[in-house]
């Protein structure tokens, strides 16, 4: 959790990205921003405002639509000693440039004896919860999280989003920055300090003695209002966001399960072949003996993402579907 200072200073998660690329770029002239409307719009999200003013076209760089072109010029910038940050509107639009990030990007250092680096971001957002159906919505983080080479980070809060950017723009290896659509008008602290979060390095959003529930990204705050109905039966859960999911905080997430002895696992992704399926064979391996109840995982239905309003909500978990998850688990 962010350290108690001023914590009257609460901003969006929005302008927390903002911020860190801001910060950033004064820093160090090698770090630039390309993708499709970052500059005169400021991006969809708002994310890129003014930083077109601020340091100009050659570092704020409009895109064509062509996720693959820019993405592989990024991955070759990185490469002669630049810093790149890739945006990709939409998390579906990687699909187009999976061969610059995979092939390319992941596998250099290896392929070069480490002599190689590619300090690259490719920030993006996923998702669903707007209404934009089923290729605009995806959640496609074990797609990354599946490739040795890439480091892959979700924050779930302004705090989080503001430090992890810093620290991913200055890795030395590809960085998959995933952000959520929902997430952008969340508010919360964010110190005016500098400061930088490790990669690596997971967070324990809530204190409880009962269960473990391993959450991230947008299913943080999901995670934390089913707390507090949970909280009304007595039940105090621990919250673990690992808030990088390449690497993973292992470690930390043994150790909440070896004091509650019991585990549920949040993703918004489709269960099927998901990131929350590989952390349950870790706690499985590692802590079995530990535990008093089988792992529980919560995650999206194996479908595409419907327009419908009321479909989209039926497809993804929702509050009620961990509180029932812990109950299972803590009941039996």
């Amino acid at each position: 959790m962010p350290p108690e200072a001023n914590e009257d200073r609460i901003i969006l998660y929005r302008e927390a990205l903002h911020e860190a690329l801001a910060e950033e770029m004064q820093r160090d002239p090698s770090v630039f921003i390309m993708g499709e409307g970052i500059g005169e719009r400021g991006g969809s999200y708002k994310v890129t405002a003014d930083l077109l003013q601020q340091f100009g076209p050659e570092r704020v760089i409009d895109t064509p639509i062509a996720e693959a072109s820019f993405t592989g010029a990024g991955v070759g910038a990185a490469i002669t000693g630049m810093r790149p940050i890739v945006e990709i509107l939409f998390i579906d639009f990687c699909l187009l440039a999976l061969d610059p990030i995979i092939n390319q990007a992941a596998k250099y250092k290896f392929m070069t004896g480490g002599l190689g680096r590619v300090p690259l971001v490719v920030r993006t957002q996923g998702g669903s919860g707007t209404g934009v159906a089923a290729q605009h919505s995806q959640s496609l983080e074990a797609i990354f999280y599946h490739i040795p080479g890439l480091k892959v980070v979700m924050p779930s809060t302004p705090y989080d989003a503001k430090g992890l950017l810093k620290s991913a723009i200055r890795d030395e290896d590809p960085v998959i920055f995933i952000e959520h659509k929902l997430l952008y008008t969340a508010k919360g602290y964010v110190p005016e300090d500098e400061f930088l979060i490790e990669l690596g390095k997971g967070d324990r959003k809530r204190e409880g003695k009962d269960a473990s529930i391993i959450a991230w990204s947008n299913m943080i705050p999901r995670t934390m209002e089913a707390a507090g109905r949970l909280a009304e039966e007595g039940i105090e859960v621990d919250i673990i966001d690992p808030r990088t999911l390449v690497p993973l905080d292992a470690p930390l997430i043994l150790e909440s399960v070896r004091k509650t002895n019991r585990a549920v696992i949040v993703q918004e992704a489709i269960r099927r072949g998901g990131v929350a399926s590989d952390i349950a064979s870790i706690i499985q391996a590692e802590a079995f003996d530990d535990l008093d109840a089988p792992v529980e995982i919560v995650a999206g239905k194996n479908t595409p993402i419907p327009y419908n309003e009321a479909l989209e909500r039926a497809s993804i978990p929702q509050a009620e579907d961990i509180v029932n998850a812990v109950k299972r688990v803590f009941y039996g």
